[in-house]
Parts: C-alpha cells; structure tokens; sequence
C-alpha cells in the first residue's frame, strides 16, 4: 500500500478546526545551493528521516539549475535501499521534460525497489529554461506536455499498452513490466489557476508553495469547484515551506538567503513571507495556522548548509504540532 494512499481526494474538505493530525516530510537534500563542495548527503539524510519518523523523505527534480545537483530518480532509489518506512517522493519531477514512457519506467523501478513507497509530485517548470533546451524540449509546451503525460501514466506504471496522441506529444507504448499493482499517489505541484485546474482533473493532492493560509483556503475553495466540475472529489493539500529553525532570527535569514540565492538566483526577501524563519515554538504556530484552513501535509525544505540539524529541530517542531492537536481534541472531549 502506498505512503499517501489515505491522503487522497477523499480527504478533500476539511476545515473546520481541520483537526486530524498532518502528515509532515522533509526534503532530502539532493542540491548544493550553498556550495560547499561536498556531495550531497541524500542517503544519511534518508536514514536520519527514518529514524526521526517523519512521513516522508522528497527530492526536487532538475537536469540544469542554478546549483550543482545529484539526478532525482537516482536520489530516490538509493533512499529506498537504506530505509524501509518512510514515503518516497518527487517534489516535484518535471514529468514533461521526460518521455512518458521513459518516465514511467523510473518510476516503477523506485516503486518496486522502494516495496511500493512512492510518492510523484509532478509540476511543469520553466524557470530554467536551459534544461529543457538541454533535453530538446520547447520550453512553452511544458504545460501541454504534462497535461499529456498525466493522462497516459497511470496506465503505463500499471503496465497497460498506451496509444494516445495528445496536444505536444504523443505515445505509442508497450505494456511495461514489471508493472505497479495501483499508480501513486499524484502530488500536483503549482499556485495558479491552470495548476489548480490540473490537480482537479488528475491529481490526488494539490502541492502549492509560497502561499500565505489565506491565499490557501480561497484557492483550495476554487480547487473544489473545479474538481466538482470534473466529476471528481476534491483533491486534498500538501504544501512545500522552505524553513530554518533558529532562536536567532538574524542567523536563520543569513542561512536562507545563501540557499535561495544560490538555488533560485533570487534573494529571500522575495518569498521570506512564506518561509519559516523562527524558533521553534513561531514555526509551530505557523504551521498550525496553515493546518486550520485545511493543509493536510507538510514538505519542509530545510535552508542552509546544515540541513540533517535542521531535521533535528524540525522533529521536534513535528512533535509539538501533533502533542498541540492532541491537547487541544481531549479537552474538547472533556466538554
């Protein structure tokens, strides 16, 4: 059974308090944005994930980007052999830069390797438009390749034949083996309305980023509609945070300004808004707030040049969250 399998379209609506406990991952850290020179420690952060129990261990996907990077899929495979437990996911794999076939056969490989953990978060791109050069895709049809990928791989990772001719490409394929007994959970990666519209039409869980709650709960409410104009349940939310947990606000800015910078080529007071920058205690409070207008889980993207502390603390914001929720629920049973 897959990591995200109960965090499906069914968990749609929520709020109200939203009071189930939400499910928190980190990103593995598979870029050296600060570049310290070192390889990046994908598999120690794996295992430091597992034994922290978070819920999920995630890479960001990039054949070219501002900072040197490790390959996604090989990222995940090598976290599949040094854990058991934890979720495996793409946050988020630029499905559309790849064959779909391609695509689908990485995926299945991890899926297999990792006894049946993964997770796809999948997005369109383009802020580097050098990579799709690099792989020979015309960087304006990102958005039509997904929606053309999206409606062919739950059929090719169960390893049924696919004819289909789409709006940028099309794919004439086999029936790949070994072949997934169900697809993953899909993780739809965008803040706008052609993402929002795209979650609804083929995605398990909505996954924005840089959102204030606000801006989440009007958007999850849009979310909806289209949904219910695709005939399907809501999807339900996931969001990525960057986040550095620090009793020094002024060192924590210092730390994320070096990854966004180094990462983004932009600096952090551009989305330092919608980053964790604080002690612990502010970091719970900030999730809880997103947790109330209806976010079901969290990807923290650990800033800096330490990012297995991070995880420490990130654990213990973790912690407190969910003893906050179990607080809160007995003494509403008490009346």
């Amino acid at each position: 059974m897959h990591p995200g399998a109960g965090h499906g379209p069914e968990n749609g609506a929520l709020p109200d308090g939203a009071a189930a406990a939400p499910r928190v991952g980190v990103l593995l850290p598979n870029f050296d944005a600060v570049r310290t020179g070192a390889p990046p420690p994908v598999v120690a952060a794996a295992q430091l994930a597992e034994e922290l129990e978070f819920d999920a261990g995630w890479v960001g996907d990039h054949l070219s980007c501002p900072a040197p990077g490790l390959d996604a899929p090989a990222c995940l495979a090598a976290a599949a052999a040094v854990t058991r437990r934890i979720g495996l996911g793409f946050s988020v794999m630029l499905l559309g830069l790849r064959p779909p076939a391609w695509a689908a056969k990485q995926l299945m490989a991890i899926d297999i390797l990792s006894g049946g953990r993964l997770l796809l978060g999948v997005g369109v791109g383009g802020e580097f438009p050098e990579e799709f050069a690099a792989a020979g895709v015309p960087v304006r049809q990102r958005g039509a390749r997904l929606d053309d990928a999206l409606h062919v791989i739950r059929d090719l990772v169960t390893g049924r034949p696919v004819d289909y001719d789409g709006r940028a490409q099309s794919v004439h394929s086999p029936g790949l083996e070994p072949a997934m007994a169900a697809p993953p959970p899909i993780y739809v990666g965008g803040r706008g309305e052609a993402a929002l519209r795209r979650a609804a039409r083929h995605g398990d869980m909505w996954l924005p980023m840089w959102l204030s709650p606000n801006r989440i709960a009007e958007r999850r409410a849009q979310l909806a509609e289209f949904a219910e104009q695709e005939g399907r349940p809501a999807p339900g939310t996931a969001l990525l945070i960057g986040v550095n947990i620090d009793e020094d606000r002024r060192r924590a800015t210092a730390q994320a300004e070096a990854h966004i910078r180094g990462q983004y080529r932009m600096g952090v007071s551009k989305i330092e808004h919608w980053t964790l920058l604080d002690d612990i205690d502010g970091a719970v409070e900030q999730l809880d707030a997103y947790r109330q207008v209806g976010v079901q889980e969290f990807l923290l993207m650990a800033l800096g040049s330490e990012p297995l502390q991070q995880y420490e603390r990130l654990a213990e914001v973790r912690a407190r969250l969910r003893a906050g929720l179990a607080a809160g629920a007995a003494a509403e049973a008490r009346g």
